[in-house]
């Protein structure tokens, strides 16, 4: 099953750190980041579900949940936690998904529907495409869809910025551009005529092209 960015996140049943969940029931009415990790006790990834620990207020400033999976039992998810508590100065402070049968990771294409086996005597290597963030919408609709390399460490201040970006555009007719942070200049997109903007924006705008107009970010 290939999964694209508009797509319903497929649901599922899982057991997590925190109890058993479904996960669209889990999400609510709101956001939520699942992010994956090939396997426990991995180095790359114990800096990031710490990292990701210490940013877990800023996610639920945005009424985005956070949750975590790996192709590993439950169990040895809570003991990496202690690890990841010692080494990172933070501890989990959010769900993390056992997936030792392999799953979700196939549901959510992150390994061949037809890959055989559990997680018992896999390696990271083995299961390398493991490595993915989805952020997923009140609609339950994939919004945005990453994998990284294993050696690559994920920027998830980069995954705030998308986040707000969504959010603003979701609430208004605009578009951020390369590189926008929140504050800055936003792009009027092209479904809003001139008639319309001058409406929405009574103090004016910047035209550069027909198809290319700035505008200060709505609520600033």
């Amino acid at each position: 099953m290939s999964l694209r960015i508009n797509d319903i996140a497929p649901d599922f049943q899982a057991d997590t750190t925190q109890g058993t969940i479904q996960f669209h029931d889990w999400i609510g009415d709101g956001w939520a980041i699942l992010f994956s990790h090939p396997k426990d006790f991995t180095p790359v990834c114990t800096t990031e579900l710490g990292y990701m620990a210490r940013l877990a207020p800023e996610f639920g400033q945005r009424n985005c949940k956070v949750i975590g999976l790996s192709v590993d039992p439950v169990d040895s998810h809570l003991k990496w936690e202690k690890d990841i508590e010692e080494t990172q100065g933070y501890a989990v402070n959010y769900p993390m998904i056992g997936d030792p049968n392999l799953a979700i990771a196939k549901l959510y294409d992150m390994l061949p529907a037809e890959e055989p086996g559990t997680s018992e005597g896999r390696t990271a290597a083995t299961n390398q495409t493991v490595r993915s963030v989805f952020i997923v919408g009140p609609d339950k609709k994939i919004k945005l869809n990453l994998t990284y390399p294993m050696t690559t460490g994920r920027n998830f201040h980069e995954i705030l910025r998308v986040l707000d970006s969504m959010q603003l555009t979701a609430q208004h007719k605009v578009a951020t551009p390369v590189n926008w942070q929140d504050g800055d200049e936003v792009i009027i997109v092209p479904a809003v005529s001139d008639a319309e903007a001058k409406e929405k924006y009574p103090e004016g705008w910047k035209t550069v092209k027909p198809y290319l107009r700035y505008v200060a970010q709505p609520g600033k």
